[in-house]
């Protein structure tokens, strides 16, 4: 309705104008009015929600990112933290192997101490038994070469008396 109302106040501005090379006329308003309400349309129903989802779209990216450096910020205080576990552990684990190091070099040694104990025992042992049986055989060869003295010297005796 008021497009044919614009439309009929068109016409009747051409009749009556005509012949100018700049004629003003009812067509000028009425192109400004559509051109302005093209802009409101437009303005209403394109660039007011393009404008809303670019921000919103904007807004997104920005939460996005700072969540992200949040989230990197976190994880390298982790990945730190778990380093630094890591070495400690790893001291301690190398301090756990140093001491049980240090306590079987200690066992062994006391084994080895211990071991040539007793086989000096045995040695001053068996040295002692051979002096035992050395001072038995001293003994019984002295008996022998008593007897056997006694016996020549019996025969001797015998011998120059006989004779």
């Amino acid at each position: 309705m008021i497009h044919s109302f614009f439309l009929l106040v068109a016409e009747a501005a051409a009749e009556e104008a005509k012949g100018g090379l700049f004629d003003i006329d009812a067509t000028l308003p009425l192109m400004a009015i559509q051109f302005l309400i093209l802009v409101a349309l437009l303005n209403a129903l394109f660039y007011k929600p393009l404008g809303k989802v670019l921000d919103d779209r904007d807004n997104f990216i920005r939460t996005s990112q700072a969540e992200a450096k949040e989230r990197l910020m976190k994880a390298e205080a982790l990945a730190k933290q778990y380093e630094q576990e890591l070495a400690e552990t790893r001291r301690q684990s190398q301090a756990v192997i140093a001491a049980a190091q240090d306590d079987a070099q200690k066992i062994a040694n006391s084994k080895l101490a211990e071991a040539q104990r007793e086989a000096q025992a045995q040695r001053e042992q068996a040295q002692q038994e051979l002096d035992r049986q050395k001072a038995e055989a001293m003994q019984s060869l002295e008996q022998q070469v008593e007897a056997l003295s006694q016996q020549i010297l019996q025969k001797l005796l015998s011998g120059v008396s006989i004779g």
